[in-house]
């Protein structure tokens, strides 16, 4: 059965993996975001006390 036979499609398996590892890692490392993501402001925000009126 010749579709058992490992010399021409491993070889084949071999050289498309080569190619998918070295073409498709750069073009997903180069993609850039339009929107970067903003650090958070370090102090907390200054909120005043609520006055209820039946206390």
């Amino acid at each position: 059965m010749p579709q058992l036979d490992p010399s021409p499609w491993f070889l084949i398996f071999t050289y498309s993996w080569l190619i998918f590892l070295t073409v498709i890692p750069p073009k997903v490392l180069a993609h850039s975001f339009p929107n970067e993501p903003q650090g958070q402001a370090t102090e907390k925000p200054k909120t005043t006390s609520w006055d209820w009126p039946w206390s």
